[in-house]
């Protein structure tokens, strides 16, 4: 038998400590390898942690809400061959709760008869004091009606507050932390918003005519993710402030081009980055975008996937929106909104016609970005868009 150390896995350096999530076993419950043992959230992400053999919990030595840093001792785990004793104390424990929850049952029963017998006093012997014991019934029997209408009153009080109750939960930590990031953009940047639209109907068109043939050979749908990515590629080249970001009071250019994608989760937006889309194909932006999909959707993101980026791109279109002002993601000096597709009447050569639109909005940091840059960005974005053979052309 030998006790074997559940520890915080090493955190990067931008992660200062963790929280302790959820213990998803207790102490005494047997233990298979690779079972999820305890889950710690970061600022970025959630971290799961697995048994690495097969054993029973014996001791949690941080609970639930614990902060926690890298390699800190969480509890411990009985492996291997298991001493009889506490397999025995494992078993007395359960005994002993089912003994104890057998004489609660017993007394209770015991008590409802007692209660039965004194309300009941239905059968009166008789007896010279007959009339004496029918008074006591009678009062007793009103005595315990009042006491009915009293708890069928509370009852009904308690119903009216409960109905008005609130629940209280403790923030998680990946929700503070983008609280104060957004609350830092709005306190420490000049932020400011410029929109344009654009007409989707040449990628709808490319994409109806090689969505098939396109998932056949690559095994990945054609998005309209990956068409976003390629025209902010193309803008940052040309815009090279808005690939920059303020530290301190330098500004520092980015000679790579790496976007962040806004990815919606259960536990909050996290922003995955990709890497060097200057190297990166259609076909690699689109695999790249699911399996970061995936990973956040189960949770699986690493850290150091969620590190860095110079510009982000965020999709509220899909869940509705037909214009927003996203906030900037720093230390990023600017960001990109999508929005829902609506067929809208537009007026093209005089002519009213009716074509797929998207709002574009493009929030920056008018600090380091001027006006003039900001909307000659957004604008290269829409033709880019409305044109994609430029992509293989690269004009």
């Amino acid at each position: 038998m030998s006790d074997i150390n559940i520890l915080v896995p090493d955190l990067p350096e931008s992660v200062a400590d963790a929280t302790v999530a959820v213990w998803h076993k207790k102490i005494g419950d047997h233990v298979k390898q690779n079972d999820i043992l305890v889950e710690i959230e970061t600022d970025k992400i959630m971290l799961e942690i697995p048994a690495q053999h097969t054993g029973i919990l014996k001791e949690i030595l941080e609970k639930e809400g614990s902060i926690v840093t890298s390699k800190q001792l969480l509890g411990r785990l009985l492996c291997k061959k298991i001493h009889d004793d506490m397999e025995k104390d494992i078993v007395n424990i359960h005994h002993d709760q089912e003994i104890q929850t057998s004489s609660q049952l017993s007394s209770r029963s015991i008590q409802e008869e007692s209660d039965n017998d004194i309300s009941g006093f239905a059968i009166v012997k008789e007896s010279s004091d007959n009339k004496d014991l029918f008074d006591q019934s009678f009062n007793n029997n009103q005595m315990h009606h009042n006491i009915a209408q009293q708890k069928s009153v509370s009852k009904k009080n308690d119903f009216f507050v409960k109905g008005r109750d609130e629940t209280r939960v403790p923030m998680t930590r990946l929700r503070k932390k983008i609280a104060e990031r957004l609350v830092n953009v709005k306190q420490n940047t000049a932020m400011l918003t410029t929109f344009n639209e654009v007409d989707m109907t040449s990628i709808m068109n490319l994409r109806t005519k090689y969505a098939k043939i396109f998932e056949q050979r690559h095994g990945v749908r054609l998005g309209f993710m990956s068409f976003f990515v390629k025209a902010v590629f193309e803008a940052l080249k040309l815009f090279p402030e808005i690939n920059a970001s303020i530290d301190g009071e330098e500004i520092v250019y980015y000679n790579y081009f790496d976007i962040s994608i806004a990815v919606s989760t259960d536990r909050g937006l996290v922003t995955p980055v990709l890497r060097n889309v200057d190297n990166m194909s259609i076909v690699d932006i689109e695999k790249q975008i699911k399996c970061m999909s995936m990973k956040g959707r189960d949770g699986k993101l690493k850290v150091e996937e969620l590190d860095g980026g110079n510009f982000t791109i965020t999709n509220g279109g899909i869940f509705g929106s037909l214009m927003s002002t996203p906030i900037i993601n720093p230390p990023q000096s600017a960001i990109l909104g999508m929005h829902a597709i609506k067929e809208r009447p537009v007026v093209i050569d005089q002519q009213i016609v009716i074509l797929p639109m998207m709002y574009l909005a493009l929030s920056y940091d008018h600090r380091l970005i001027d006006g003039k840059d900001s909307i000659s960005c957004l604008i290269t974005i829409k033709d880019m868009l409305e044109d994609p053979i430029r992509f293989l052309l690269e004009i």
